[in-house]
């Protein structure tokens, strides 16, 4: 019988492989993600973040490990999970021949039986709630980046998901412009009450829009909980990774002072 924590489970991923010829990707990843949370997965770059999430959305086959969606093992058959899933991928993937209403419409269309009013309908509501919809005739191209991030976003929503994968959604993005996709993430997460998986190095934007946080480290998740005890975790990969700017000012304020700098922070 399942226990109470496991009904409270919306994704279960267990010891998850996955190595492109001689580069070993992961190497036993795990996370637990409960149903109704924001759980953001960061780590450095190259760390396998990306391949990690296209794992889970079957883009990628992972070479062994099991994932478990709403209690059931996802095996090669994913229908019904594709149906509760969307993928926002890191470069948006818009279409550039369709304008905002046609890209939103486009994933009911493929995915189910809806008369094409009712398609309308839902198309147009998603735009509206993402602030769109008098630019609903428009191209990406004729779009802000902020305007197209939402875009894809309503496209992510449209097919009201239990599940949502981010890929990187800040990826070249300024300060500023970071913060407000991580806000719109949280704002309207709490709004359509989907689960969320976000993979990211961003470390202070991620820790204050996310219900748990997870580091992955050479294959695997080295450390997981909330983002208070990722803020006070003495484990050294950790420390590592979330003071790597405190120790650049120490080491920029000894050369400054004309000692040398230590590189044991940079070696780690």
């Amino acid at each position: 019988m399942a226990s109470p924590a496991d009904n409270n489970l919306l994704l279960r991923i267990t010891g998850l492989h996955k190595r492109f010829d001689d580069n070993i990707v992961l190497a036993g990843a795990s996370l637990d993600v409960p149903r109704g949370s924001v759980v953001t997965v960061l780590g450095g770059s190259g760390a396998g973040k990306s391949v990690f999430l296209k794992c889970l959305a079957g883009v990628e086959q992972p070479d062994s490990g099991e994932m478990e969606f709403d209690g059931r093992t996802l095996g090669a058959e994913r229908t019904d999970f594709r149906k509760r899933c969307s993928f926002l991928f890191q470069s948006n993937a818009l279409f550039d021949s369709l304008t905002a209403l046609e890209n939103v419409s486009l994933p009911l269309e493929q995915t189910t039986d809806l008369a094409a009013q009712e398609i309308m309908a839902r198309s147009l509501e998603a735009l509206k709630q993402l602030e769109l919809e008098p630019h609903r005739d428009r191209y990406p191209s004729q779009l802000s980046g902020g305007m197209q991030k939402r875009l894809a976003l309503a496209r992510a929503i449209v097919t009201r998901p239990e599940l949502v994968l981010f890929d990187e959604p800040t990826a070249g993005l300024d300060p500023l412009r970071r913060n407000a996709v991580f806000t719109m993430i949280a704002k309207y997460q709490r709004q359509f009450s989907f689960t969320a998986v976000i993979v990211t190095h961003d470390v202070s934007e991620g820790l204050a829009a996310s219900d748990r946080v997870a580091l992955l480290d050479k294959g695997r998740m080295c450390f997981q909980g909330t983002p208070a005890e990722f803020a006070v975790s003495a484990e050294p990969v950790v420390c590592a990774f979330r003071d790597s700017a405190a120790a650049l000012d120490a080491s920029l304020a000894a050369i400054r002072c004309g000692a040398p700098p230590s590189l044991s922070s940079q070696d780690s």
